[in-house]
């Protein structure tokens, strides 16, 4: 749906660097609460267009993984955009135990920053780039930039070839799945120490 976003600090990396999968599953270990069971994954865009099908891609791939445990909304199939965005806020926010947001979306950005990825605690402003009032939504936002932005932006986005998407898609969900099974391995050492000083006593 094109982010936008006003933060001052945040991390970059393009999707062609040398080990950015791990660099990012490193960031993401740091910054989402995996041990939170009411995590969600908001993957924002719509397949209708090239440029705005990143969110679309990476939730399907976060959906279809056969253990992944989080929720994921927006896919491919269901995608989370324009015309849905207003009520899933709502309805995340009505919930009784507030979730943790992970928002995902396409941007556009500086023509040398294309195919970089910007990960920024806070929310992302879904639509903001093409003039779109939408709410904010995120504790943390991933964007993807995508191709260039500041003229003619709904051209752009109709005309941005799918293959940099579904390649930086691709980076990010291998990105996000490592970060989960990081953590999950974590976990496990953390639960052999615990067992290993209890039995020393």
């Amino acid at each position: 749906m094109f982010a936008y976003s006003s933060h001052l600090h945040s991390e970059d990396f393009s999707y062609q660097d040398s080990g950015v999968a791990w660099r990012l599953s490193s960031l993401f270990l740091q910054l989402i609460p995996f041990e939170k069971p009411n995590l969600t994954f908001c993957c924002i865009g719509t397949d209708r267009s090239t440029g705005d099908a990143l969110g679309p891609l990476i939730g399907t791939w976060l959906r279809d993984h056969p253990t992944f445990p989080y929720e994921v909304i927006g896919t491919l199939q269901q995608p989370l955009h324009a015309l849905n965005l207003q009520q899933t806020v709502e309805s995340l926010q009505a919930r009784t135990l507030s979730p943790y947001v992970v928002a995902i979306d396409a941007c556009l950005g500086k023509v040398e920053k294309i195919g970089h990825i910007v990960i920024e605690k806070g929310p992302l402003f879904p639509g903001k780039a093409v003039k779109k009032e939408l709410p904010p939504i995120g504790d943390l936002s991933i964007k993807g930039i995508v191709n260039v932005g500041g003229f003619q932006e709904y051209t752009v986005l109709q005309n941005t070839r799918l293959q940099l998407p579904y390649d930086m898609g691709k980076v990010l969900s291998r990105a996000l799945l490592l970060a989960w099974q990081r953590y999950q391995m974590k976990m496990v050492r953390n639960s052999h120490d615990d067992r290993y000083h209890e039995n020393a006593w």
